[in-house]
C-alpha cells in the first residue's frame, strides 16, 4: 500500500481538528514554509466568515493538533506552523524507500485519456515547430501512464487533401528513384513537393492534370491510391526514425491521418444540420458562436463543409472527436497544439457538446504551447530565413554534447562516447523545452541548456550519476534506516523534499505542465547537494552512515523515475 505524502496525512489531521472544534466548511491548505517544515492555511478566512480574532481562532487549532509527533504554533496574523519529529520524518523515508513506486499511486486507474500530439504533415519533414507537441505530449502520456491509467496515443498526421494529387502526378511526370536512409528518402520526397509546388502555380496545364489526380485519388483510382500508399509509408517511416532519436513512445500504429475519417464526414454534416447546431451559410455548412467574432464584428463560423461540397479540417476534428468519445471510451481528451489554433478548439469543442458528441463527463482540453525562438527573438529559423529541420537540431545538440562529455571524461572514445552523447543531447534539448512553461515562449539556446550549472537536463543527469557512483563507492551493502537518530537541517530539508514527488506529479497533471516536474527536480538535485556539502555520508559511523545512504539512495531512484517520466536518460556515468 502506497504511504500517503507528508502533506496530505498533514491535511487530514487538520481537517479533524477544525472538524471538531466545530468548523465543518474549513478547508484545510498545508504547504512547504520557510518558517516551519509545513503551514497549514485556511484560518484567516474560517475567522472572517465567523467573525472571530483569527490568532485566537489558530490558537484553538494548534491546541487541537497537539500531538507526540506533531509542534504546532501559531504565526503572523492567523497562519499554523506545523513542524514534524525526526521519527516521523525517518519513518517516511522508510517507507518512501520500501515502496518500488517511490510513494506515488495510481489514481488514475479506470481513466482513458486520448492525447494527440506530434501531428506532422505527409511529405514534409518534420521542423523546429514539431518539437513542444512532439516532446510535451510524450511527457504527459509517460505521467498518465504511471499514474495508472489508460493512454491512447493518437498522431493525428495531415495525409490527405489537394497536395497529394499535385504531388503524385508531377511524381508520375518527373519519377525519382528512392534511395538511401529513411531521412534522405524523406529529403528526396520533400524537394519533390516544393518542386511540384512550383509547376502547380506556374503551369496552369500541369495544375489542371494535377486536379485531375486528386479526383482520381477521391474516387479511388488504384494506382492513384498506390502512389499515395507508398508516400503515406514513406513519411511515416521517416517520423518513425525521428521518434526513435528523440525518445518519444510514438510509433506508426499511433498515426491515425485525417484520411480515416473521410468516410465519416458527410454523416458529421448531416447530423449537425439535422439538430441544426450548423446551418448554411453562402452556401457553406457553417457553426456559429455568439461570442466569436471577427475583427469586423461579423460572426466567425467553424465551417464544416465547404461551398464546393469539399470538407476542411474542422470536419476532420470533429469527427475525430466524436470517434474517440464512441468507439475509444474516453473519459479525457489531450490536444497538445500550438497556442495559435486556441481559438479552433474552442469552436470545435463547442460544437461537440451542442451535437451531444462530447458528454459533460468527458473533459477535452487544448494543451497549448508558445514558440521556440531563435536568439533574434523571432521564431527559429536557419541563416537562410528557411524553418529549422528537427534533424538537423538534434544533430547539433548531440554533436555539441560531445564535446561537453569528451572534456568532462577523455577516456571514453568511439560508440561509448557516441551514446553518452546522445543521452546528454537529446536530453538537453527536451529538458530546455519542458523546463519552460508551455504557454510561454522560449529561446533556442544550445550553450545554456548544455551547461552543467543552472537548471538544465546536463545538471540533473550529472547529480543522478554522482549519487549512483557514491552508492557504489559505498559496495552492496542493505539500506536500513533507524528512526532513533537526529536529523541535521540539510537532512530534514532533503527528507520534506523528496516526499514531495507524488504530490508533484499530481500538480503536473492537474494543470498538464510537466515544467512543474522539472522545477522539482532541479529543486531536489540542489537540495541534495547542499546535503552531501553538509553531511558526510561514507566517512560517518552507522547508524547515521546507513541513513544516509537511504537517503542516497531514494534520491538516484526519484531522480531517475523523474527524468524518465519526462522521457529523459538518466545514465549512470556522464
Amino acid at each position: 500500500m502506497t504511504v500517503p505524502s507528508l502533506a496530505s496525512s498533514l491535511s487530514d489531521t487538520v481537517s479533524a481538528a477544525a472538524e471538531s472544534l466545530g468548523l465543518a466548511d474549513f478547508v484545510a491548505q498545508v504547504r512547504r514554509s520557510e518558517h516551519a517544515d509545513f503551514q497549514a492555511d485556511g484560518v484567516l478566512a474560517a475567522a472572517r466568515s465567523l467573525r472571530r480574532r483569527p490568532r485566537d481562532m489558530a490558537a484553538e487549532m494548534v491546541e487541537a493538533l497537539r500531538a507526540d509527533d506533531l509542534v504546532a504554533g501559531v504565526a503572523g496574523p492567523g497562519f499554523v506552523n506545523l513542524d514534524l519529529t525526526d521519527r516521523t520524518l525517518l519513518t517516511q523515508l522508510a517507507g518512501r524507500l520500501a515502496d518500488p513506486r517511490l510513494g506515488v499511486g495510481t489514481p488514475e486507474v479506470g481513466v482513458t485519456t486520448v492525447v494527440d500530439y506530434s501531428q506532422p504533415n505527409i511529405a514534409k519533414e518534420m521542423h523546429v515547430g514539431h518539437l513542444r507537441s512532439t516532446i510535451i505530449g510524450d511527457a504527459l502520456v509517460r505521467i498518465l501512464e504511471h499514474l495508472g491509467g489508460t493512454v491512447v496515443r493518437r498522431n493525428h498526421i495531415g495525409d490527405w487533401g489537394t497536395q497529394f494529387g499535385m504531388l503524385i502526378q508531377y511524381q508520375n511526370e518527373q519519377p525519382v528513384p528512392a534511395d538511401g536512409s529513411d531521412e534522405v528518402s524523406m529529403s528526396r520526397l520533400a524537394a519533390l513537393y516544393r518542386q511540384a509546388r512550383a509547376r502547380f502555380d506556374t503551369d496552369p496545364q500541369f495544375a489542371v492534370r494535377a486536379r485531375q489526380r486528386v479526383v482520381a485519388l477521391q474516387g479511388g483510382d488504384p494506382d492513384t491510391v498506390a502512389a499515395w500508399q507508398d508516400i503515406v509509408a514513406e513519411s511515416t517511416r521517416y517520423f518513425t526514425e525521428v521518434y526513435d532519436r528523440l525518445g518519444v513512445r510514438l510509433t506508426a500504429a499511433d498515426a491515425v491521418g485525417e484520411s480515416a475519417y473521410n468516410d465519416a464526414l458527410p454523416g458529421i454534416a448531416a447530423d449537425l444540420a439535422a439538430q441544426a447546431v450548423a446551418v448554411p451559410s453562402d452556401g457553406a455548412l457553417c457553426v456559429f458562436f455568439d461570442e466569436v467574432r471577427g475583427p469586423d464584428g461579423a460572426p466567425s463560423p467553424l465551417i464544416v463543409r465547404k461551398r464546393d461540397g469539399g470538407f476542411g479540417y474542422a470536419a476532420t476534428d470533429l469527427a475525430a472527436l466524436r470517434q474517440r468519445v464512441v468507439d475509444l471510451h474516453a473519459d479525457r481528451l489531450l490536444y497538445v497544439v500550438d497556442a495559435r489554433q486556441s481559438l479552433h478548439f474552442t469552436m470545435v469543442f463547442d460544437t461537440g457538446r451542442r451535437a451531444g458528441w462530447l458528454p459533460p463527463r468527458v473533459s477535452a482540453v487544448h494543451v497549448a504551447f508558445g514558440t521556440v525562438l531563435g536568439p533574434d527573438g523571432r521564431p527559429f529559423k536557419t541563416r537562410a530565413g528557411d524553418t529549422v529541420r528537427l534533424v538537423d537540431l538534434l544533430t547539433e545538440a548531440v554533436d555539441r554534447a560531445r564535446e561537453v562529455v569528451a572534456a568532462k571524461n577523455p577516456d571514453l572514445t568511439g560508440a561509448a562516447l557516441h551514446e553518452r552523447a546522445r543521452q546528454v543531447g537529446i536530453g538537453a534539448v527536451k529538458y530546455a523545452d519542458l523546463a519552460t512553461s508551455r504557454t510561454r515562449d522560449y529561446t533556442y539556446d544550445p550553450q545554456r541548456m548544455l551547461a552543467l550549472t543552472g537548471n538544465t537536463g546536463v545538471y540533473l543527469q550529472y547529480a543522478h550519476a554522482r549519487i549512483r557512483s557514491l552508492l557504489a563507492r559505498a559496495g552492496d551493502v542493505a539500506t536500513t534506516v533507524d528512526p532513533t537518530t537526529t536529523l541535521e537541517p540539510a537532512e530534514r530539508a532533503l527528507i520534506l523534499d523528496l516526499d514531495a514527488f507524488a504530490d508533484t506529479l499530481t500538480e503536473v497533471l492537474a494543470h498538464y505542465e510537466p515544467h512543474r516536474l522539472c522545477g522539482y527536480l532541479y529543486r531536489l538535485a540542489q537540495t541534495f547537494t547542499a546535503f552531501y556539502e553538509r553531511c558526510p555520508v561514507l566517512r560517518a559511523a552507522d547508524p547515521v552512515r546507513a541513513n544516509r545512504l537511504a537517503l542516497c539512495r531514494l534520491t538516484g531512484d526519484t531522480l531517475h523515475t523523474g527524468l524518465t517520466l519526462l522521457g529523459i536518460p538518466a545514465p549512470t556515468h556522464l
